[in-house]
């Protein structure tokens, strides 16, 4: 089995009520208020307080919280895989050349 999640949700909001949940059944386990995770991640109370309730975060301070619930690894794995576009790119991979953004918008 990959270390993947998947998430089956259909926006942005979702995904993020879904890990708040997440957070909160970890910080549940661990037997913490929701005042002393804030604490140990050093973020104000009210700031983790929205995020259980809206799945809103800035994402340092997601981070922080993963700290805190010893999780940070499992930010290492986000965006990591590459995403192949067609057979080709997979067949052609041998070939890397170092890529360039060619916009700067």
């Amino acid at each position: 089995m990959n270390n993947i999640i998947a998430f089956n949700v259909s926006n942005p909001g979702e995904v993020a009520l879904q890990i708040a949940a997440r957070v909160k059944t970890r910080r549940l386990e661990l037997n913490l208020t929701q005042e002393g995770l804030a604490a140990r991640a050093g973020i104000k109370f009210a700031t983790y307080r929205r995020f259980e309730q809206t799945g809103e975060i800035s994402l340092r301070g997601l981070l922080q919280i993963g700290f805190a619930l010893n999780a940070l690894y499992e930010f290492d794995a986000l965006f990591a895989q590459k995403q192949y576009q067609s057979l080709d790119d997979v067949l052609n991979e041998q070939n890397v050349t170092r890529k360039r953004g060619k916009k700067n918008e």
